[in-house]
């Protein structure tokens, strides 16, 4: 049995789907194939997002943001959008959820936080439903 494949989709691939992304990893291990992107991708990781999931043990440096392509949709399971608007795009049969955050960009560490908070009750739920039993 392949393992599922989700999508975090956000504006500019610099906070909420990184951290959403680094979660599912973190929490999730290699049995979820995970994918982030934007569509409109910064050209760096939010330093703030780097430093709020640093405080809790995930460590997200290394990424980069990835400019959203129909294929990455195509080849996921379930796609999350987190304001990424009319972006992305619709294929049948794929699991569609939207997310509504708070963008942390311009924001200050304590908004960051409850945002990675949130986020990461929303990927506790998430693995629930990837992984039953």
């Amino acid at each position: 049995m392949s393992k599922p494949a989700v999508l975090f989709v956000c504006i500019h691939n610099a906070g909420r789907s990184q951290m959403a992304a680094g979660w599912l990893r973190h929490l999730a291990g290699d049995t979820v194939e995970i994918r982030s992107a934007g569509s409109e991708p910064a050209n760096q990781i939010n330093p703030i997002a780097i430093e709020a999931m640093r405080e809790v043990g995930v460590e997200i440096t290394g990424n980069t943001p990835q400019l959203l392509e129909s294929e990455a949709v195509r080849d996921s399971d379930v796609v999350i959008t987190m304001g990424c608007g009319d972006a992305c795009p619709i294929f049948p049969g794929k699991r569609y959820e939207d997310w509504e955050l708070i963008d942390p960009a311009g924001q200050p560490i304590e908004v960051v936080r409850e945002v990675r908070d949130d986020i990461r009750g929303r990927v506790e739920k998430l693995v629930a439903d990837l992984q039953p039993g």
